[in-house]
């Protein structure tokens, strides 16, 4: 098995996956260092991809609040922690640290299902302070990821939702979104429902790499179309948006989306917390060698000369001469394409949290009005 070194560290690339490092995350207290002594490997270790473990888990709450000026939601729920997927990107990495797990491989390889997620969604929505307000699904890590493909735990979530009509608001990079479609029809057609597919290139050899396990470019485009073509309203995000990586593409990206039905657009740029950056600099080593400095010194250039940028109003989108440049750039496609009146009828067809109900269930006194 070939040893790589990164800080003086020993670390092992493996096939299907986005990290190739495993560091401590920030609470830890003690490094642990990979040390190859000449003696015969773990005869199970062979080098292949390394396998998922799915950990099924009763969580205490599911509903997450957040008050981020730069999210247009305030109520969030992950039916997953840590995600297959393996994009190296991933800015919901560093949460494996709270597990004493690492933001590297474990992020991808060591998933955590919660599978009371639909029974603790209906005893949150029905408590009498409860009040409604748009649910995001997959704003940390993908509800659709691999796993869930067995586990329907968003599925049991989204039957939720359709029995309380309470909104939410999906974003997935995977086409399984489409098994919900008898789900999110009829939620779509009350307006409890909105998707977001994320694609940030249409290179598929580029997305293989940063993005090792979800669907490709390609099969994500003909989600947004099915899901458009059933009436479900649907966008594109172009997300993370990388220097010299993927940001050439977002004008493709826009008119293919487009082409398949989207109704809106947005994009993120590429955000390097503290524990991502080590793992996006080895990943671009050992891509894209030649262009790993091009990259970083772009992404400085709109950190305010740092990795990373945690400010509220800047961390989305970045600052400094290119930032704008970018903001305006991805403007004029949006208008140039057609997106805008698009946008405009989908405004005025916002999510409808009027409609909120507890549904009559036996042994719970019905309301008088």
């Amino acid at each position: 098995m070939t040893l790589r070194t990164l800080s003086g560290k020993h670390v092992d690339a493996r096939k299907g996956r986005g990290a190739a490092i495993n560091p401590e995350g920030r609470f830890e207290q003690v490094e642990r260092e990979a040390y190859d002594d000449g003696w015969v490997h773990d005869p199970d270790d062979d080098g292949r991809a390394l396998k998922t473990v799915v950990t099924e888990e009763k969580a205490a709450s599911i509903i997450s609040r957040n008050q981020s000026p730069d999210v247009p939601f305030t109520q969030s729920v992950n039916p997953y922690q840590g995600c297959e997927h393996g994009c190296i990107y991933c800015y919901a990495r560093p949460t494996h640290a709270y597990r004493n797990l690492s933001p590297g491989v474990d992020f991808e390889t060591q998933i955590f299902a919660k599978v009371n997620a639909a029974e603790l969604l209906r005893r949150e929505l029905s408590m009498p302070g409860y009040r409604c307000e748009v649910i995001s699904l997959g704003a940390n890590t993908d509800p659709y990821q691999p796993a869930e493909r067995g586990l329907n735990i968003t599925r049991g979530v989204l039957q939720v939702c359709a029995e309380f009509n309470q909104p939410v608001g999906i974003i997935t990079k995977n086409a399984l979104v489409e098994r919900d479609l008898d789900i999110l029809v009829p939620m779509a057609q009350r307006r409890l429902v909105n998707v977001f597919i994320s694609v940030n290139n249409l290179d598929h050899d580029i997305a293989r790499r940063l993005e090792p396990r979800c669907v490709a470019p390609a099969r994500r485009i003909a989600a947004i179309r099915t899901l458009a073509q059933a009436g479900v309203p649907v966008g594109v995000l172009v997300a993370p948006v990388i220097p010299f990586l993927t940001d050439d593409q977002i004008e493709a990206v826009l008119e293919a989306a487009y082409a398949a039905g989207a109704t809106q657009a947005g994009y993120v740029m590429l955000r390097l917390p503290f524990e991502v950056k080590a793992l996006f600099r080895d990943w671009l080593e050992r891509h894209y060698p030649l262009k790993a400095k091009h990259v970083m010194s772009r992404v400085h250039e709109l950190r305010g000369g740092r990795d990373n940028d945690p400010n509220f109003g800047s961390r989305m989108r970045g600052q400094g001469e290119f930032a704008e440049l970018l903001s305006k750039r991805f403007a004029i496609a949006k208008r140039r394409i057609g997106y805008e009146a698009r946008d405009r009828m989908m405004r005025n067809a916002a999510l409808d949290t009027s409609l909120f109900r507890l549904p009559a269930t036996a042994g719970r006194q019905m309301n008088l009005f």
